[in-house]
């Protein structure tokens, strides 16, 4: 089995690298959708520079899928396909996801790498979110609040780390983790790094979001990004 790791860069993704290691899963790389004209990671809006920093420190290769600005359905999983080929191509036979509880979401990646027979594996399913975040935190890992959907958080959770008061200040709506696109977070030290990552908070920016898939929240949200430079 060769396996590649769908990395957002966020805790979940974090989480969910050391999970699987600790489960004998071998990931021999991470995959990561990216804004094409911004240079960012979609949805979360880390500067590329910084995902390429978290691979360096993780040691694994990182592969980029490019998607346009805001691509529809079609175009999302044209992209997808075409980064599967190419991930065959060397010998990858499994997708390693961080999805927690969402069934319909689990559906839809399986069946999606399935037209490309690519298994998919889930380390975490099911882990209790708010148990996730209390042992993601013991661990020692270290995340940065970069997106929050203002359907549910306002602007002040922008730039916050995730620890011990950050959960107790979470609305009781938000799932601890943002499994239901609350929030999204960058992931800068831990367990499974060489070295953390340093940045520098810079400005904080509201954008309206056109989701690209199903794994996005609803595309009539309001978003507030949190910008990192590199430290």
């Amino acid at each position: 089995m060769k396996a590649f790791l769908n990395w957002s860069g966020g805790k979940d993704s974090g989480f969910c690298l050391y999970k699987a290691q600790q489960q004998g899963l071998n990931i021999n790389a991470l995959v990561t959708a990216v804004n094409q004209k911004h240079d960012r990671v979609s949805m979360h809006g880390v500067r590329r520079v910084l995902l390429e920093q978290q691979a360096d420190s993780i040691q694994l290769p990182l592969y980029t899928t490019e998607l346009p600005e805001q691509p529809d359905m079609n175009v999302y999983e044209e992209k997808i396909s075409e980064a599967n080929h190419l991930l065959k191509a060397e010998g990858y036979t499994h997708a390693v996801s961080g999805d927690l509880f969402l069934e319909d979401l689990k559906a839809y990646r399986e069946a999606l790498y399935a037209k490309d027979a690519i298994d998919c594996l889930f380390p975490i399913w099911k882990i209790n979110t708010t148990e996730m975040l209390e042992e993601f935190i013991s661990l020692g890992f270290k995340a940065v609040i970069v997106c929050v959907n203002n359907n549910f958080l306002d602007k002040s959770f922008c730039g916050r780390l995730i620890d011990r008061s950050f959960i107790n200040d979470l609305p009781q709506n938000v799932d601890p983790c943002g499994e239901n696109g609350e929030y999204h977070s960058f992931v800068f030290d831990g367990p499974i790094f060489s070295k953390p990552i340093p940045f520098i908070l810079g400005e904080i920016v509201r954008q309206e979001y056109k989701a690209p898939s199903q794994s996005e929240p609803a595309p009539s949200a309001s978003f507030f990004f949190q910008d990192l430079m590199p430290g």
